[in-house]
């Protein structure tokens, strides 16, 4: 059983840096493991990550650094290996290399990329993970598939994490968590996001028997690849998250988030991608989830900054590395 990690998502890069760096700072004091960037040219995301990661390196001491995740039709892998590995270097070993197909709709439109089905896209997703950590392994490296080609390539420079950086994939098909599950050393589990946008759709595919399901569907390529099921670590967003005075304060918001996303509130209750309660409703919460389906890597927010991280400090002390 996987230890508790929490994360939340890095605040956008601000002048003045030194606030920036502040916030970074009150983050790792919180006790929580990672800060994820998320990879979008739309819908209110304002910063590369890799760019955001690597000054947030030189502002913080411990926290870990996620690509949450790479849309993998924005850049070549070639390229994703070589600044993967030189973050690695320059943040002491603190990368965790969050890599995934691509799907926002609303990205592709904004910057003229051709949207392709999304089985090209996930087969295309599928030879850039084989290409990337063949460019982790030593010596010159060859590929050749049907999207990507690599002539005897060394990859440059040697990250300081062996083989090579943790790699993080998410998804929410058969196939992508199929493919997590084989090449992944964190696996995490999300909604379908075939339609392009989240929305009430996604809420509903992120039941307790969906989220069990496709993890069932990460573990079978675990071990179709001859790895161990049960050696995955396993990873959930948070699209909901609140700690709440009181229990029947988190009812009351249960209810009309359910009244909102048409959802019986009992079903978000019971979401593993919903996270409300009091402090020790949530202590119980997680330590059940992480019994019923062995989720242990949480992230508290799912693409924007809560505005009440501080409020989950008393159960980030009570579970982080138990």
């Amino acid at each position: 059983m996987h230890a508790f990690q929490f994360a939340a998502t890095m605040p956008a890069p601000s002048v003045p840096l030194d606030e920036w760096h502040a916030r970074l700072q009150r983050l790792e004091d919180l006790g929580l493991s990672s800060v994820v960037a998320a990879d979008h040219f739309t819908g209110g995301y304002t910063f590369e990550p890799m760019v955001a990661l690597t000054a947030a390196a030189a502002a913080t001491d411990r926290l870990r650094l996620q690509t949450g995740v790479l849309g993998n039709d924005y850049r070549h892998p070639v390229l994703v290996h070589r600044m993967a590995a030189l973050l690695d270097v320059v943040s002491g070993g603190r990368l965790v290399l969050g890599l995934g197909a691509g799907w926002m709709t609303s990205d592709y439109d904004a910057a003229g990329l051709a949207l392709d089905p999304p089985g090209v896209r996930v087969s295309r997703f599928a030879e850039a993970v084989s290409v990337i950590k063949g460019l982790f392994a030593p010596g010159p490296f060859d590929f050749a598939g049907e999207h990507y080609t690599v002539r005897a390539l060394d990859g440059l420079p040697e990250p300081v994490q062996r083989p090579h950086p943790p790699i993080f994939v998410g998804g929410g098909s058969p196939r992508v968590l199929r493919i997590a599950g084989a090449e992944a050393d964190i696996v995490g589990i999300n909604a379908s996001l075939r339609a392009g946008e989240l929305g009430g759709h996604a809420v509903r595919d992120l039941s307790v028997e969906r989220v069990a399901e496709k993890i069932g569907w990460a573990r079978k390529g675990a071990a179709a690849a001859g790895r161990d099921p049960e050696a995955l670590e396993l990873e959930m967003n948070h699209w909901l998250a609140r700690v709440t005075p009181t229990a029947r304060a988190a009812d009351d918001l249960l209810a009309r988030m359910g009244e909102r996303f048409d959802v019986d509130p009992a079903v978000l209750a019971a979401s593993p991608s919903v996270l409300v309660g009091t402090t020790s409703q949530i202590v119980d919460t997680l330590q059940a989830r992480r019994e019923q389906l062995g989720i242990s890597y949480l992230q508290l927010d799912a693409g924007f900054p809560s505005r009440d991280l501080d409020a989950f400090a008393p159960v980030i002390e009570m579970l982080a590395g138990t």
